[in-house]
C-alpha cells in the first residue's frame, strides 16, 4: 500500500514535501541549513509533532556533519567547550520554532543529553560530534516502527472494546481530526496510523475526518493520504461532528497529540476539544494516539501547556486550486490564496491548539501500550505507557 512521505533523505540530502501546496501540487523542498528547517517548521511547510522533531534532528545532524567535512572547519570545532556552546545555541534556536509540540523539545533534550554525556566522558571534538550526528539520525529513524506499534495497540484495543460491547470488532467507523498520518510523522502515522492498521486488518468500516480549519489539514492532507491508500472515507466540516454522531454509528474518535500532560490532559489541533465534548455526550470512545515523546511528565495538567496562537490573518485566508482547474506552462494546477472575510477585522481569535481534559479521554495509546482511566477517576496514570 502506497503511503506519502513527509521527509526523504539520500546521501546527506534532506528534502521535505511542502505541505502548504498539497493536495494539488507535490513539491519537495531541500533543507540545507538549520535556519531553513526553522522556517519550514514555523511556516508550517512541515507540521505534525513527530515530523517536526525528525526534521529538526536531521537538520542539526547535517549541520554538524557539514561542519566536520568542511575544508576549513569552523572555529567551534576547535575544542569541546566551543562545540558545546555552539550546539546549545543552535538547539535552543530550533526549540523556538513551535512551542506547543513537545516532541521537538524532547528531541532537543536528547541531543543536549548526548552532548553532556560525551563531553563528561572526555571525548574528543570529533567523537562528540559523531555521537550527536548518530543521535540526530536515530531520533528520526525511530518514528516509523513506534508508529506501527501504536497503531496495532490502539486498533486491537478498539476491536476488543467493540466485541466486549456485543459488536463484531469489524466494520469499525472511526472519526479523526486534523492530519496524523505519514505527512505528520516519519511514516505510517499516529491516529491515522490506527485507522490504517484497521484497514490493513480488514476491520475498518469507514474513516471520517474533519476539514480542520483554518489550515484545512483534514480536507487537504488527510483526504490525500486516505485517497492515496484507497481507504474508504468521508469528509465532514468541523461543525458537522454532532450531526454525524446523531445520524451515523461511529465506534470511536481517534486523534493525535502535540503534548500530553502528566494527568492525561491533551493539547492537540484546534477542534479536538469540540469533538471530545460531543463524543462524551454520545458515549463514543475518545482515543489519543501519540508517542512517548509527546508525554510531558514535567507538565502537571493542561493549564500549564503553552498554546501557540497563529497570525490573525491566517484565519482569514484560504489557499487552493483555481476551479475549474487552470494549468500553467509546466502543466501544474494554478493555486491562489483568497481572503474569505472582510478586510481589516479588528478581532480574530486564532489559537492553533486546544486542550482536551483527561476526563473526556477514554484511552491514551503509546508505543508501550494502552492506558485507561480507572472507574470514577478524572485523570490517567501513564506510568505503564511511558
Amino acid at each position: 500500500m502506497h503511503m506519502l512521505t513527509s521527509i526523504r533523505t539520500s546521501n546527506g540530502k534532506i528534502e521535505i514535501i511542502d505541505q502548504l501546496l498539497l493536495p494539488h501540487t507535490t513539491k519537495y523542498v531541500e533543507i540545507t541549513s538549520i535556519e531553513q528547517a526553522y522556517d519550514a517548521i514555523k511556516d508550517m511547510k512541515i507540521r505534525g509533532a513527530p515530523a517536526i522533531a525528525s526534521l529538526a534532528s536531521l537538520a542539526f545532524a547535517a549541520y554538524i556533519q557539514t561542519s566536520l567535512d568542511s575544508a576549513q572547519p569552523p572555529a567551534f570545532l576547535l575544542s569541546p567547550e566551543s562545540l558545546s556552546a555552539q550546539v546549545i545555541h543552535k538547539l535552543d534556536y530550533l526549540s523556538g520554532a513551535r512551542p506547543t509540540a513537545v516532541n521537538l523539545g524532547a528531541a532537543i533534550r536528547r541531543l543536549k543529553a548526548v552532548l553532556q554525556s560525551s563531553t563528561d566522558a572526555g571525548k574528543s571534538v570529533e567523537l562528540i560530534a559523531a555521537d550527536l550526528i548518530s543521535e540526530g539520525k536515530l531520533i528520526a529513524d525511530e518514528d516509523f516502527d513506534r508508529n506501527k506499534r501504536m497503531a496495532e495497540h490502539g486498533g486491537e484495543w478498539l476491536a476488543e472494546l467493540d466485541r466486549g460491547s456485543g459488536g463484531s470488532g469489524q466494520e469499525l467507523n472511526v472519526l479523526t481530526v486534523c492530519n496524523t498520518g505519514s505527512l505528520a510523522t516519519s511514516g505510517y502515522g499516529t491516529a491515522l496510523g490506527l485507522i490504517t492498521y484497521l484497514h490493513e486488518q480488514k476491520k475498518l468500516g469507514k474513516a471520517y475526518y474533519t476539514q480542520t480549519a483554518p489550515y484545512h489539514q483534514g480536507s487537504r492532507l488527510t483526504a490525500l493520504e486516505l485517497k492515496t491508500m484507497q481507504i474508504s472515507s468521508v469528509m465532514i466540516c468541523d461543525t458537522m461532528v454532532g450531526s454525524l454522531f446523531q445520524h451515523h454509528k461511529i465506534h470511536a474518535v481517534a486523534v493525535g497529540a502535540d503534548r500530553i500532560a502528566r494527568n492525561g490532559d491533551t493539547a492537540n489541533k484546534i477542534g479536538t476539544y469540540n469533538a471530545a465534548v460531543l463524543a462524551a455526550r454520545h458515549k463514543i470512545p475518545f482515543i489519543v494516539v501519540a508517542p512517548i515523546s509527546t508525554v510531558d511528565l514535567d507538565t502537571p495538567d493542561g493549564s500549564s501547556i503553552p498554546i501557540e496562537h497563529r497570525k490573525p490573518l491566517e484565519a482569514c485566508l484560504v489557499r487552493g486550486a483555481v476551479h475549474p482547474f487552470e494549468f500553467d506552462v509546466e502543466g501544474k494546477v494554478r493555486q491562489e490564496t483568497v481572503m474569505i472575510t472582510p478586510s481589516d477585522l479588528e478581532g480574530i481569535y486564532n489559537p492553533s491548539f486546544d486542550v482536551t481534559p483527561a476526563e473526556l479521554i477514554t484511552a491514551i495509546v503509546t508505543e508501550k501500550g494502552v492506558a485507561t482511566r480507572k472507574e470514577g477517576e478524572t485523570s490517567f496514570d501513564l506510568s505503564r505507557v511511558v
